[in-house]
């Protein structure tokens, strides 16, 4: 729940940007280099832009890439795996070596590489990352669905002819979804993470305020401007552990083990 709380803080902070520092974060606000005070509450950069109102509109294209990658990984994994696990034969063995291949990619130095072809821009790494992530997803549904696809539900439902289709929709999914769900919200941390270190790098889109580079930008003034720092740096921190801490807590809410034990006590 704690997780959930700080999750929730971070979109609202996101959706309600221009609300909260109305600024233009790329805009001159005060005198270069001012440590936090009342008026600027998380101090000025060498520019004199103000670093709260840099560090709020910041959570947009983060929130942004993180929550994008995780959909486009658990659509895509969600199919592959539903489609391995179920069917299986030259289905599964298909798709598993193409989630074989896709895992054994360096996910970092492609998206470097993408960025330094094509552009740094937050839907390109968004959808990029989407379509490497999605291995762990599909992974984790095929080994669900192949514990599930013996069940005398799945059976009876294929003795009186329901299509494949159908019983998997109807019948499989709903009882393996759960594992797309927290996998999908542990890759919200991860994303972020990556879309901070490519602008760190000097590779996001410099058309948006990012929190990696403002990171970036405060490693020549790290002894004499802690705070360029140390707030990018915290809003980084907590956004990941936030969504980790969804998904430890996710993970502990479906697991139908431990309800049984809790049931049996």
């Amino acid at each position: 729940m704690l997780g959930l709380l700080f999750l929730v803080g971070m979109l609202l902070l996101a959706l309600l940007a221009g609300v909260i520092a109305p600024g233009d974060p790329f805009r001159r606000a005060g005198a270069p280099l001012q440590p936090p005070s009342i008026q600027h509450w998380f101090g000025t950069d060498d520019l004199g832009r103000d670093v709260f109102t840099g560090v709020v509109h910041c959570s947009r294209p983060s929130m942004l890439v993180g929550f994008a990658a995780a959909l486009t990984s658990a659509i895509v994994g969600t199919l592959v795996g539903s489609v391995a696990g179920y069917f299986g034969r030259l289905a599964d063995d298909v798709l598993m070596r193409l989630t074989e291949l896709v895992q054994v990619v360096p996910r970092f130095f492609l998206v470097l590489i993408v960025a330094a072809l094509f552009g740094p821009s937050i839907g390109t790494v968004a959808v990029l990352l989407g379509l490497t992530f999605w291995p762990g997803t599909a992974r984790l549904l095929r080994a669900k669905i192949l514990s599930l696809r013996n069940r005398d539900y799945i059976l009876a439902a294929h003795a009186i002819g329901v299509p494949g289709w159908r019983i998997v929709i109807r019948h499989v999914l709903p009882n393996a979804i759960a594992v797309v769900v927290v996998s999908t919200s542990l890759q919200v941390g991860a994303a972020i993470l990556v879309e901070a270190g490519l602008s760190f790098l000097g590779l996001g889109d410099r058309s948006v305020v990012s929190w990696g580079n403002m990171l970036n930008l405060a490693q020549p003034f790290i002894r004499t401007a802690w705070w360029l720092a140390v707030f990018p740096g915290l809003a980084i921190t907590l956004a990941v552990i936030a969504a980790n801490m969804v998904g430890d807590g996710l993970n502990a809410a479906l697991d139908p083990r431990r309800h049984a034990r809790t049931r049996a006590v």
